[in-house]
């Protein structure tokens, strides 16, 4: 089964396919035909047809069907002069559907299987991905004994609610939201908030090792810019209260009473409207928002006083 990011790569997608379909059925027709009449005789118009170039028709396997053109009454017929002069007369090259190609820089964080021909070059696609899996990391404490990290205690587990810019946290990147399961092998499900808390202050400052599951709670919707560079929804105080008929939040599936979290991979917890609205101007036409149902959010920012939001890690995460 084929996976997409959005709803628009499917249908880009889809119809690449529909076509490459419907090309490899022309050409076989035309290469029945030819065969059956014994006489080089040129097909129809191709559809669609590319501007090759002259040096890829010379190795070009459809090449055979256009043999009777090099010397035409006289006049010079080759490959050449029609790839300059005569474009539509060239056999088709059919497109090849396969998964985007990705930098290798970006491989590392592309989930498996998915198909995105129109928003798979986008970094921010790659730096959003939630996988829900597990890792574990090693983190020191600073000069001030500090890990620069919060958490809260939610249904039983313990979730991370503030990560400090520049902080040994935000550079073992955790982010808003992952799930702490363990603290140098002991198991913190249950623990409340001050007793995660006073076991972070107690370790040793080296070799802090924290099982992690990424962001349990959250997810991510890839969404594209339409003619007027919107996408498609408002939001008030960062949380999603209105979706435009008709519109790529509204037809990737965007819902409302729920807390945008990050932009394009960028934490927005804490940021003013007007700042989250020029991030996404910013953005180039695909724009993927990670988010969070708002009383999970709410939840866990119970309490948290704005002068300790301020200094949330608002970086953009590397590759």
């Amino acid at each position: 089964m084929s996976l997409y990011p959005s709803l628009e790569d499917m249908k880009v997608d889809q119809m690449g396919r529909a076509q490459v379909q419907l090309v490899s059925e022309m050409i076989a027709s035309q290469g029945a035909a030819t065969a059956s009449q014994g006489a080089a005789t040129a097909p129809p118009y191709p559809l669609h047809p590319p501007q090759a170039q002259p040096q890829q028709l010379k190795d070009s396997s459809l090449a055979h069907l256009y043999p009777a053109l090099d010397d035409y009454m006289g006049l010079e017929f080759t490959q050449e002069v029609i790839a300059a002069n005569m474009p539509e007369y060239l056999p088709v090259a059919v497109p090849q559907p396969s998964t985007v190609a990705v930098p290798q820089s970006l491989s590392s964080s592309v989930p498996a299987g998915v198909v995105a021909p129109i928003s798979g070059a986008s970094p921010g696609l790659h730096r959003a991905a939630v996988s829900n899996a597990i890792r574990e990391v090693t983190l020191c404490k600073d000069g001030d004994g500090k890990i620069g990290m919060r958490v809260r205690a939610i249904q039983k587990g313990i979730f991370v609610c503030l990560v400090k810019k520049n902080s040994p946290a935000s550079l073992a990147g955790l982010r808003f939201g992952d799930q702490i399961l363990q603290i140098n092998g002991v198991t913190v499900a249950g623990f409340s908030m001050e007793k995660v808390h006073d076991i972070l202050k107690k370790c040793a400052p080296n070799g802090i090792k924290i099982a992690v599951r990424d962001r349990p709670f959250e997810r991510t919707v890839t969404l594209h810019k339409d003619s007027t560079g919107h996408v498609g929804f408002q939001f008030g105080d960062g949380e999603i209260t209105a979706i435009v008929k008709d519109s790529s939040a509204a037809r990737n599936g965007l819902l409302i009473d729920h807390q945008l979290l990050e932009v394009n991979g960028q934490n927005v917890v804490g940021v003013k409207d007007k700042e989250i609205s020029n991030i996404i101007n910013e953005c180039g036409q695909v724009v993927t928002v990670t988010i969070m149902p708002s009383f999970v959010y709410k939840h866990m920012m119970k309490h948290m006083a704005s002068t300790l939001v301020k200094f949330m890690d608002h970086s953009i995460p590397d590759l």
